[in-house]
């Protein structure tokens, strides 16, 4: 009886763990199951129940008491709403040695879907989860590669590159704590992570939770920073960049504090990655979701005024191809703004999870690729000092040591014919 429970159990789990990351279904089973032992405690500690049957839970669902010869049936769980839509029944019934076993069974009476159909979904998550490590590991790469060449080069040291640098190890610390949250999570697949909760994988979702946090506001920094360079011409720069800091590494660090104490606190239960308290999970949207509605006001001012600039009379042929470059560079940010996350921003968590997924883990990771791509690779001023540098390197490896070597004697050779013989120092004519 409890071998075909569990197997049952277990068919739910592969049905579901692929469709809902916030494991609700199995957190209704065990709290389900816990009430249902408490009631069963009190039963017995009360001595409530002399006679028949006292409270049950066979591993789906709870029974409660009931006389001796009384005939009990119950409607299929709600768990199994999620996979059928039959309204089946189950019957036990109270004899004097107690409990039946429920007949007919619940995968029989609940018309429960066999796992074999699930596996397109499966294959379905498999897939994205291919294709965001694929698009995680190439911004990865990408981004380390334009940290390296704005640090390492003197002459990218500015405001404009630091605020750059700050944004690429913002996606950085976002593509690792993606691996780092799968690795610790679903590294091992014989263990649920439903009912996990370890001090590692608390950590491991709150380290994930602060790189989102620091992503999204450092976007919104460079939105900010691109409105201030069109909308003041003469600004110290430097005086604004600890602000950018502070609400780019300060702010996240603070929202973050007030989760976890509140997780820790009020809700700490797994592994902290579920989102069932929308209040204290709004910890985290809130300050989020606020980050991309001030970015599309910004990116809408940016457009005001680079066409209030652009028809301006006393603007310059220079100045309105400067402008022109400003405003092709504003339309490539769209995605950089992060203005496909506002299409899921004020919905529900389960709200078109397909496609929320496929944008905010199979396109959302590559975007640390688009935005090196972007402010690095295809910046005119990069690959002008990456083809100096290689054509410096270049012209310093034809003219090394040895071949120098090479040259002077070639030169004093030729010297010899024409007349000339060099003797300890001296010149001598032949």
């Amino acid at each position: 009886m409890i071998v075909v429970h569990l197997c049952l159990f277990e068919i739910l789990w592969r049905a579901v763990q692929a469709i809902h990351p916030d494991c609700a279904i199995i957190t209704q089973l065990i709290q389900e199951q816990e009430i249902c032992v408490q009631t069963k405690n009190r039963e017995t500690k009360n001595q409530t129940q002399q006679t028949g049957c006292g409270t049950d839970w066979d591993g789906i669902r709870c029974w409660h008491t009931a006389n001796a010869g009384q005939f009990i049936n119950v409607s299929c769980t709600e768990v199994f709403q999620h996979f059928s839509n039959n309204q089946g029944f189950i019957y036990r019934n109270c004899t004097s040695n107690g409990w039946t076993d429920p007949y007919p069974s619940y995968a029989e009476a609940c018309a429960v879907e066999d796992v074999s159909e699930s596996n397109t979904v499966t294959a379905y998550f498999s897939t994205l989860k291919q294709l965001y490590t694929t698009g995680y590991a190439t911004s990865l790469i990408s981004l380390i590669t334009a940290v390296i060449i704005f640090t390492c080069f003197r002459k990218f040291h500015c405001t404009r590159n630091y605020i750059h640098i700050n944004l690429f190890v913002s996606f950085i610390l976002r593509a690792s704590a993606v691996f780092i949250k799968d690795a610790v999570l679903f590294s091992d697949e014989t263990q649920d992570h439903c009912l996990m909760s370890t001090a590692t994988c608390k950590t491991a979702v709150a380290f994930f939770q602060f790189c989102i946090l620091t992503n999204y506001f450092w976007l919104l920094v460079e939105g900010m920073y691109l409105q201030t360079l069109l909308a003041f011409t003469f600004v110290s720069q430097r005086k604004y960049f600890w602000w950018y800091i502070l609400i780019g590494w300060g702010v996240p660090s603070v929202v973050l504090i007030i989760w976890v104490l509140t997780r820790q606190f009020y809700d700490n239960r797994g592994c902290w990655d579920d989102t069932d308290n929308m209040y204290i999970w709004w910890i985290i949207k809130g300050p989020i979701t606020a980050s991309l509605f001030a970015n599309i006001i910004i990116f809408l001012n940016v457009i005001r005024i680079l066409v209030q600039k652009l028809k301006s009379p006393g603007v310059g042929s220079c100045d309105t191809g400067h402008y022109m470059r400003l405003a092709k560079s504003t339309l490539f940010l769209i995605p950089l703004f992060g203005m496909h996350y506002t299409v899921f921003a004020f919905l529900p968590e389960n709200t078109g999870e397909v496609v929320r997924f496929f944008i905010e883990l199979g396109l959302g990771s590559f975007q640390g690729f688009v935005v090196a791509l972007l402010y690095c690779f295809l910046n005119a001023e990069v690959q002008a000092e990456l083809k100096r540098r290689l054509l410096k390197w270049k012209t310093q490896t034809h003219l090394s040591p040895s071949k120098k070597h090479r040259a002077t004697v070639t030169q004093i050779s030729m010297h010899e014919v024409d007349g000339v013989h060099v003797n300890n120092g001296s010149i001598t004519s032949v």
